[in-house]
């Protein structure tokens, strides 16, 4: 019998310009060589205790949603401090037995601040107001990073950069979930 070949794909963007942040996700989720759904939503907006966040994720569906939950748990502990809640949330997945074990990232912002939280107890904010991930997420950071001084907004800047990598990436589609928020 042979190995499952495994879960491929999703590439997700973060962009923040011009006092907004726009995260977009493709909706493609294969496995091995074959896409088994192309409409697949891995941006959601949370709204522990009214406070808008906009969550991306990359990874298993299933790891991902654990890590929401427990993000919006943290949310609501403490109430409109997305760094704390996201560090807390890096050093659970860092220490707990149980979610060492997930794989999954997650892009995350507040409409201030932006983050990708990771497995390996990292919360990084990006240097240059974009930042990606998944199987199409290096290019889709390239071509941000090259749109970033146009005059483009945030959200034409990730529809672009989406569409670029689902242009190079065979595990990224230009079905796009897009969620803005920001001042």
């Amino acid at each position: 019998m042979s190995d499952f070949p495994g879960w491929h794909g999703t590439t997700i963007i973060g962009v923040r310009k011009g006092g907004h942040v726009v995260i977009a996700g493709d909706g493609q989720v294969s496995v091995g060589q074959t896409v088994m759904k192309g409409t697949a939503r891995k941006v959601r907006r949370l709204t522990p205790g009214g406070s808008d966040v906009v969550c991306g994720f990359a990874g298993s569906t299933a790891d991902a949603f654990t890590l929401l939950e427990r993000l919006e748990k943290k949310l609501e502990a403490t109430p409109g401090q997305l760094a704390r809640a996201s560090v807390e949330l890096a050093k659970d997945w860092r220490t707990d037995k149980y979610l060492q074990k997930l794989e999954a990232m997650l892009i995350v912002s507040d409409g201030t601040d932006l983050f990708v939280i990771t497995g390996a107890g990292d919360v990084l904010e990006p240097e240059h107001d974009v930042t990606a991930i998944g199987s199409g997420g290096n290019f889709a950071l390239a071509a941000a990073r090259a749109l970033m001084d146009s005059d483009l907004d945030a959200e034409a800047i990730a529809r672009k950069a989406m569409g670029i990598a689902a242009d190079i990436c065979v595990y990224t589609n230009g079905n796009l979930t897009v969620e803005t928020i920001g001042q």
